[in-house]
């Protein structure tokens, strides 16, 4: 499919990308779902925390959320509301130690982490067979997405997916976030993963898992790191069996892979998005005859925020996913669109 500019305009108020990003992360106020929390035990000894929301289940959404979020992140929780309106139910994974309670392994979540994701869907199309899934990755979440999409080739039956502000080569949005405004994004998420890791440990200490808090206390202190390149070599590199940070960037970036997606799946960019920079968009040869690439000229970082007056702001993703969605999935009478719609 064509890379395409789809008709998204921000709101005149928040028409920058810094608040198009901060305005929905610091200022939404999404009122409380009344979800379930259902806990899948993983083969390593682990476990993952789903947050379901809908009871259709001929069609489940599974959301993936970004880097130090959760299924209580602000456009998680919109999307689940928007979709339960079109009749789909959904179910929010978080990753490892995102849930609101420690993992209980030194592993946790990275870009590239797709076993887990693998093992959600795999675990919930055994149970529901007679089910259609989608599924719905933003920025972190995105990229491992688009990864197992590629990795998985022709082996999964989804009928569609949407990745939104996927951090598409990793070294580029790395070096992004070491330059000027975007450095303030970037001391927030390490002062949270710090946070996250310290926590850890800690829990592995006090709840005697000795031989995984060790792997933590290997890496050192990691209060001195200010940038994502050696974050990622001391921790993600060293904890999940990578060479290094070239590595990693190298074998996780999700570029690579959108030329081996199967399935029926949107890409929705902002060119001023800054956590990233025009080098990081794939050209139209490298997409998949499935992959659709959306560039918006405006949007932020998962923002993409609308709104006819200043008094309230409406967010075009949980129009325009949906929209998507609905071309591939069954509606209440089992119906699908398909292109046309």
């Amino acid at each position: 499919m064509p890379i395409t500019q789809p008709c998204f305009r921000p709101a005149w108020w928040l028409n920058n990308p810094h608040l198009q990003t901060l305005y929905p992360a610091l200022l939404r106020k999404v009122p409380p779902l009344q979800r379930k929390r259902e806990r899948l035990s993983t083969p390593d000894g682990d476990f993952i925390d789903l947050d379901w929301y809908g009871e259709n289940h001929g069609v489940i959404v599974i959301l993936l959320h970004g880097l130090s979020g959760s299924s209580q992140s602000g456009y998680i929780v919109g999307l689940q509301r928007s979709l339960r309106q079109c009749g789909y139910a959904s179910v929010a994974m978080n990753f490892r130690g995102c849930s609101g309670e420690p993992n209980r392994l030194a592993r946790c979540y990275h870009s590239g982490e797709t076993e887990d994701i693998d093992f959600v869907y795999q675990t919930l199309s055994q149970r529901y067979p007679e089910t259609a899934f989608a599924a719905v990755g933003f920025s972190l979440g995105g990229n491992v997405l688009l990864k197992w999409l590629g990795e998985q080739g022709d082996n999964l039956n989804l009928s569609a997916a949407v990745a939104v502000s996927a951090p598409l080569l990793l070294n580029e949005c790395a070096t992004k976030l070491d330059n000027g405004f975007s450095r303030i994004y970037r001391k927030h998420l390490l002062d949270e993963l710090k946070r996250y890791m310290h926590a850890k440990q800690r829990y592995l200490q006090t709840s005697g898992r000795e031989a995984e808090a060790d792997k933590l206390a290997r890496l050192g202190d990691l209060a001195n790191i200010q940038s994502f390149w050696r974050y990622d070599d001391r921790v993600v590199a060293k904890l999940h069996g990578f060479k290094d940070v070239h590595d990693y960037y190298r074998r996780c970036s999700s570029r690579q892979f959108l030329s081996a997606i199967r399935v029926p799946t949107l890409l929705i960019q902002a060119e001023d998005d800054p956590f990233m920079t025009p080098a990081v968009l794939p050209n139209a040869d490298e997409l998949a005859p499935l992959v659709q690439l959306e560039v918006c000229s405006a949007g932020g970082h998962v923002g993409f925020v609308i709104s006819r007056n200043r008094c309230r702001a409406d967010y075009w993703l949980e129009q325009r996913i949906p929209l998507f969605l609905s071309k591939y999935l069954p509606d209440s009478e089992g119906f699908v669109r398909g292109e046309q719609g």
